[in-house]
């Protein structure tokens, strides 16, 4: 009976440290990082607008809006991004 009741509390001490540690990475969607970058400059025109990553995420990058509705990571510190960002347009926020 005591070995019961010491593996009860075990797994619910376990469940309160999971949903924890789930609540925390629930802040950043992860449509909001970047984690894998694009290797080769994206042509101007089909760049349709860019936005920041979240500020929580670990690399300060934008993402692409391309047409045909892909999306495609860059770092910032990229000289291409650099040199062109100023032709680039921030995205529009959705309304609902």
């Amino acid at each position: 009976m005591k070995l019961i009741t010491v593996a009860l509390v075990y797994l619910l001490l376990a469940g309160m440290w999971t949903r924890d540690v789930d609540s925390r990475s629930m802040h950043v969607s992860s449509s909001n990082c970047c984690y894998q970058f694009a290797d080769k400059r994206i042509a101007l025109k089909t760049i349709q607008c860019y936005k920041n990553t979240s500020s929580t995420c670990p690399y300060d990058a934008f993402i692409l809006k391309l047409k045909k509705g892909r999306e495609s990571c860059v770092l910032k510190t990229v000289r291409w991004v650099q040199d062109n960002f100023s032709k680039m347009k921030p995205c529009l926020p959705k309304t609902v």
